[in-house]
């Protein structure tokens, strides 16, 4: 097969170009410029779409022996992930601007022009398993590392993706890939992972969004609002600097009248209004998504034991039931979540294959 490497300049996608170009494969790397300007991303090794990334990736795929190119996709980074990322913060949601971008760069926009190029599959490093089913459709499973298993990110692919997809980790270690890094020659085998998101320069999502929405901004601040008792505990400078479920960063200057930690429980853009409560208030136990993908056949209904779902992109699995109507996700938690937002994503699996993915629209409290 002729097949495009994305080649992010890490460990991880270095030794899934070599694998694929071992296994006699006729490999090009490619690195994605997100960024027309990269310095305004992240530096050194925090990042994945950086200049030290792009050079990397390029003495990666010398060391392979294999053709690279670097294309760029920053308009349509900035359109599809940036502005996504903004557009949700305004609306007081949280995104989730890595799986935005697996769904509209990597596996979309890439794809479709490796495609068009006349290549056959697109190879990443991402940590998951591609399996053929009894239906005879692409099934993706979770990673036998576990604790790098990527397939919530990726829980956006269609069958059109997954078939013209290569995970050549996904039945690795970790530290087994970095070691075999370091046996290839790559100088990439103990590069830091990357962290956190790569436009937000400095790591602080709230002064990024300050200076970014500008005119956008829903508001300019307004009062925090403790929700048993309605009295006002201080006052923000903007709802879009906020997440629920948050506790660091309130700045009350009114202490709760328990003497308790207070947690973000709603974000109100257009009052301005913040309302937050005990912990115990961040409980759900059910919520709604829309927007659905679907890795395979879309369910109506799933249940039973193996039936569950993955709600942050490190968390943990919890037994769910799952009921679909058209375009409309309904998931009943058999265990409580805590800090759930509108605008995250919920994965659902069965078992360890991934089902799909949708965005949270609403969650309901455990009464």
């Amino acid at each position: 097969m002729r097949v495009v490497a994305a080649m992010s300049g890490g460990v991880d996608s270095a030794v899934a170009a070599a694998r694929v170009a071992e296994a006699g494969h006729e490999v090009t790397g490619v690195h994605l410029a997100l960024s027309r300007n990269p310095a305004s991303y992240r530096s050194g090794a925090r990042g994945c779409c950086t200049i030290e990334d792009a050079n990397d990736a390029r003495r990666a795929a010398d060391i392979i022996g294999i053709p690279f190119y670097v294309w760029d996709l920053s308009e349509r980074f900035h359109e599809d992930v940036v502005e996504d990322f903004m557009d949700e913060y305004a609306a007081g949601r949280t995104p989730n601007p890595c799986l935005r971008c697996n769904e509209k760069i990597k596996f979309a926009a890439v794809l479709d022009r490796a495609l068009a190029l006349g290549f056959d599959a697109v190879a990443t490093g991402h940590y998951a398993q591609l399996r053929t089913g009894e239906d005879g459709l692409i099934e993706m499973h979770r990673a036998i590392d576990h604790g790098k298993d990527q397939s919530y990110v990726l829980g956006v692919l269609d069958q059109r993706q997954l078939l013209h997809s290569l995970f050549p980790l996904g039945d690795s270690a970790k530290s087994d890939v970095r070691a075999e890094a370091a046996q290839r020659g790559l100088l990439v085998a103990d590069k830091p992972d990357s962290h956190d998101i790569c436009f937000v320069a400095d790591g602080d999502n709230a002064e990024w969004l300050r200076e970014k929405l500008g005119d956008r901004a829903p508001n300019r601040g307004g009062p925090i609002i403790d929700e048993t008792t309605g009295a006002e505990l201080g006052q923000h400078e903007g709802t879009y600097a906020f997440t629920i479920g948050q506790r660091k960063g309130l700045r009350l200057g009114t202490p709760a009248p328990d003497g308790k930690p207070r947690f973000v429980l709603d974000i109100e853009p257009v009052s301005g209004t913040v309302v937050v409560g005990s912990r115990d208030r961040l409980a759900v136990d059910a919520l709604s998504a829309v927007r659905p993908r679907w890795c395979g056949t879309p369910p109506t209904r799933l249940a039973g034991p193996g039936v569950s779902v993955q709600l942050r992109a490190h968390g943990e699995e919890l037994p769910a039931e799952v009921d679909v109507d058209d375009d409309e996700v309904r998931v009943a938690l058999l265990e409580p979540a805590f800090g759930i937002a509108p605008g995250q994503a919920v994965v659902i699996y069965d078992g360890t294959r991934v089902v799909g993915s949708a965005t949270i629209s609403a969650t309901r409290r455990v009464a």
